[in-house]
């Protein structure tokens, strides 16, 4: 029976036949693949909705964190200035204490050469320089009554202890 159809001319009609039903079976197909991407393409939506607030969100983090950086950076500077200017006060107290300490150390010299006691050249050598604050009011020729620094009563605690 096949045979007779062949020879009757049907046997493109079968190939269509056969070609029509695959294209049916990959539509059927193509219609599910299809309709599970638009399931999909809601959760895709929220997906890309949520990650364009993350993105937002992450600009507006690094904005807040560039102004806590800069004024970060103003305050170091200001530490850094403060620090600069008590640095330079400290080089000129140390400098003027390393003075004191050599014309004391000269007047103790002399001291214990000449006699045990501390002698009005020691006090002269205690008095403070000029520039201290005090007036000549307040450096009365009396050393234990006139206004001392704290860093003048330090030191001549040391100096009486080191006796």
């Amino acid at each position: 029976m096949l045979g007779s159809l062949v020879h009757e001319g049907l046997w493109p009609e079968i190939v269509l036949m056969v070609l029509l039903a695959a294209t049916t079976f990959h539509a059927f197909r193509l219609e599910r693949a299809l309709g599970v991407l638009r399931r999909d393409r809601a959760a895709l939506e929220t997906l890309v909705a949520s990650f364009s607030e993350s993105m937002r969100l992450a600009e507006d983090g690094i904005e807040r964190l560039r102004g806590s950086a800069d004024d970060a950076g103003r305050q170091i500077a200001r530490h850094i200035e403060q620090a600069r200017t008590l640095k330079s006060d400290l080089e000129f107290l140390t400098s003027r204490g390393e003075k004191v300490a050599d014309r004391i150390e000269v007047r103790l010299q002399q001291s214990k050469a000449g006699d045990t006691g501390l002698n009005a050249s020691a006090a002269r050598a205690l008095a403070p320089a000029p520039g201290f604050g005090l007036t000549s009011k307040a450096v009365s020729a009396d050393p234990d009554t006139r206004p001392r620094s704290q860093a003048e009563r330090d030191l001549l605690m040391a100096l009486r202890a080191a006796r």
